[in-house]
């Protein structure tokens, strides 16, 4: 049958595909029979240039979901739609397979069409099946139930995992900029012989990380189905393949989580039915989207959360945070565990540093202090810069003894050579009335300050009073 005429009379881009029902090597089963000339222009620079019957590799890079489409199209005989954000184009691809009347009882003949924008429409994300959206609607509900983010978390990823009936479910966060990455939740169930993901997770698996989007391609997830799709992705990630092998999993599927046009994190199921992988996929479709807004928004409460509590300059806390924490002290909200110890830093000869030499070089005497301060940090101490030149530290649950030993370690390193000076003053919760944090933070105030003026008679040409008047 000749597909020239037919094909070309749609306005939208399409093309005939051809898949090959007896050949098992899935290179060699998938060609681009005849194409309109709105496709033709997406894949060469001149249609002239364009040529029929050939594999579709010609014109895109292999993926195995388009292939499992078409699969699905020609083997079952139905339409096949499907609406997704495809990474490498930063835009929302809407994608039909229609098939059609084939002469050749060995291949399955489809016609498929596509379209490209810049912004999800939530219309189409929402033409799913009745089954999908009962299960996005009840991971939209769960996410309402708690106000803890982990907490709901862990739920809908065992919620995921059991509407996909998987053996496992896992959400990874990634930064690809700081090269990082945590696994924010995971479920698998009572199943013994599962090991926790936790486990694998080394300085090593960034690699690992680093090849899915190549897996994923122009898709917007990767599926393995089958031993073929194991060996394509063996040719791209060969370590993490044979792990899976090790780990007996036959099925994964793996769905970017994205926002503002970066991905920010993974989602995916293991060991699932394979009868079962377009609802599957439909499902983790949508609440990929659905999760990825949700986690962005966490991410983004979070950071200005640290931006408000946090000295830019230093990276310690800031006085607000300061301000804050002695608050919930005082209502009860969140006591300072007792005994506790308070010190207070002032960095020696700053107005000084200032006036001569620009305050560049102020603020670089402002990040030493704070890097000696966290280099001798104690694992329950809090450190804050509450004022221009001064730092104070809460060191709660501790008793005496080894708070005067923390403050013995401060003091040796307050006059370092060819590091920053500064004066340190100290109140253990046992020597302030009512073991006060306030009454704390008033004497090791003014005890620093006698530190402080002592360290000026001896280095009168740090001192910005004496050298004004």
């Amino acid at each position: 049958m000749d597909y020239k005429d037919f094909v070309a009379n749609f306005k939208r881009v399409a093309c005939v595909l051809s898949v090959d029902l007896k050949e098992t090597n899935s290179d060699n089963r998938y060609f681009v029979v005849d194409a309109n000339d709105a496709y033709k222009r997406t894949v060469v620079k001149d249609i002239a240039d364009f040529e029929c019957n050939v594999p579709y590799t010609r014109y895109i890079p292999k993926a195995a979901n388009f292939e499992t489409l078409c699969d699905d199209c020609v083997t079952k005989n139905v339409p096949v739609h499907t609406y997704f954000d495809i990474e490498l184009y930063n835009a929302w691809m809407e994608v039909f397979f229609m098939p059609l009347v084939s002469d050749d009882p060995d291949k399955g003949m489809i016609l498929f069409s596509y379209e490209m924008n810049p912004k999800a429409d939530i219309d189409k994300l929402a033409d799913i099946s009745s089954e999908t959206a009962a299960n996005v609607l009840k991971t939209c509900l769960m996410l309402r139930e708690t106000e803890d983010f982990q907490e709901t978390m862990n739920a809908v990823v065992a919620d995921i995992r059991e509407q996909c009936g998987a053996k496992r479910c896992s959400i990874l966060l990634t930064d690809y900029e700081k090269r990082e990455y945590k696994l924010l939740s995971e479920d698998y169930g009572n199943d013994p012989n599962q090991v926790p993901l936790s486990a694998f997770l080394t300085e090593e698996f960034y690699r690992v990380i680093e090849t899915w989007p190549r897996l994923i391609k122009k898709s917007n997830c990767f599926v393995i189905e089958n031993e073929q799709d194991m060996i394509d992705a063996h040719k791209i990630a060969p370590e993490w393949i044979d792990s899976l092998r090790g780990d007996n999993v036959k099925t994964l599927v793996i769905y970017p989580l994205r926002s503002d046009n970066k991905t920010i994190g993974y989602i995916w199921a293991g060991n699932f039915n394979p009868e079962k992988t377009q609802m599957i996929k439909e499902t983790l479709g949508v609440t990929a989207f659905i999760l990825s807004a949700e986690i962005a928004s966490e991410q983004n409460v979070r950071k200005m959360k640290i931006m408000s509590s946090t000295d830019l300059l230093t990276g310690v806390y800031n006085r607000n945070a300061m301000n804050n924490r002695i608050t919930e002290d005082t209502n009860g909200t969140k006591p300072i565990k007792k005994p506790f110890g308070v010190c207070f830093i002032d960095v020696n000869g700053l107005k000084a540093t200032n006036d001569s030499k620009g305050h560049l070089e102020g603020d670089a005497m402002l990040k030493d202090v704070a890097a000696i301060l966290k280099e001798l940090k104690t694992k329950t101490a809090e450190i804050y810069r509450v004022g221009g030149d001064e730092f104070m530290i809460i060191a709660s649950g501790m008793e005496k003894a080894s708070f005067e030993d923390y403050v013995k370690t401060l003091k040796e390193n307050c006059e370092l050579p060819n590091r920053t000076h500064f004066a340190l003053g100290a109140c253990h919760s046992e020597d302030a009335e009512g073991e006060d944090v306030r009454k704390a933070m008033q004497k090791a105030d003014a005890l620093m300050y006698e530190v402080k003026a002592e360290y000026y008679s001896r280095h009168p040409e740090m001192d910005w009073h004496n050298k004004i008047s």
